[in-house]
């Protein structure tokens, strides 16, 4: 019997995550792909996870008054 249903492709973007592109130094891709390349997470994962924590900690320093 013939498989009578159509399959229809989700599109890109619509699982909730959104598109970016980045440049990076030759040096930190390579530190980024020796990173990752011992963990068992996509390189996707690992910047998600990464930047996530980041940008947990990361704060923005004020100009100090003159």
């Amino acid at each position: 019997m013939k498989n009578n249903k159509i399959i229809v492709p989700k599109r890109k973007g619509e699982d909730g995550y959104k598109v970016t592109s980045v440049r990076l130094p030759e040096d930190l891709f390579e530190r980024l792909n020796c990173f990752t390349a011992k963990t068992e997470l996509s390189r996707n994962e690992v910047i998600i996870t990464l930047l996530t924590q980041a940008l947990d900690i990361a704060e923005i320093k004020e100009d100090e008054e003159q």
